[in-house]
């Protein structure tokens, strides 16, 4: 029986083939945009990540963790930045492959699960950029301990955090259906629905997993901001379902 993550990413290899949108890598003018200083960036469904959080990308070396596609950590690289990306959706590496080939720039594409020790040295990068894709495992504190270790002092943490209302409403979005914490692991309805819905297996995680347990790692938190699904009820309402955080390892 294949277990959650293997689910998960054949459920993402799937999406992209039906035209998920964070599976489109960018285009060439795009990436020569960016190269202009004419870029934005997103952890979240709708808002761009500001540009004073990153500082300087040129020559920074940085992490797409969980971040394949083709999208960000190819335009951190029009920018000078020295990438990786590690990725468990052989589709979403495929596309790193595809736009380093056809603009001409080195990136390193690894392909593995961050639910598990990263294969990476202690204090190797300086920016890990990490948009949501934390609903996707069931623990969420030992990926922060292990972004804490691969980051250099003064190392960034860029996230996208899902804050778990999406976890409690019904389809439409009208009626509240489930409580939290959302675990499929250790309930069989929901681990049947999702399945149903083609959605992979996903976890609702709190601010206090996300946000103090970044505290707990050892990171300070410097900025946050929030948004929305970008699309439906909760969305129309204006109704903050995300977080996106700034943190520095000190």
């Amino acid at each position: 029986m294949m277990n959650y993550q293997d689910i998960n990413s054949k459920t993402i290899d799937r999406w992209i083939e039906e035209g998920w949108e964070w599976g489109k890598p960018i285009s060439s003018k795009e990436f020569s945009l960016a190269k202009e200083g004419k870029w934005d960036v997103k952890l979240t469904p709708t808002k761009n990540v500001p540009k004073f959080w990153f500082g300087e990308i040129k020559d920074k070396k940085i992490l797409g963790l969980a971040c394949g596609g083709g999208k960000q950590m190819a335009i951190f690289s029009a920018l000078g930045g020295k990438c990786t990306v590690f990725d468990y959706s052989e589709k979403q590496l495929e596309s790193e492959r595809l736009v380093a080939k056809r603009e001409g720039y080195e990136i390193d594409i690894i392909k593995g699960d961050m639910s598990k020790p990263l294969p990476f040295e202690d204090e190797i990068f300086d920016m890990i950029f990490h948009p949501v894709s934390n609903v996707y495992v069931e623990e969420v504190k030992p990926i922060w301990k292990e972004c804490y270790r691969i980051l250099s002092q003064k190392g960034i943490l860029l996230s996208g955090l899902d804050i778990g209302i999406n976890y409690i409403v019904d389809e439409k979005e009208e009626r509240i259906i489930n409580g939290l914490p959302f675990n499929p692991l250790k309930n069989k309805e929901q681990m049947e629905r999702l399945l149903k819905e083609d959605s992979g297996v996903q976890f609702s995680h709190g601010l206090e997993e996300q946000i103090n347990g970044q505290l707990e790692a050892g990171f300070v938190l410097q900025a946050l901001y929030e948004d929305t699904n970008g699309e439906g009820r909760l969305h129309e309402l204006n109704i903050p379902s995300f977080v996106a955080t700034r943190s520095i390892k000190i």
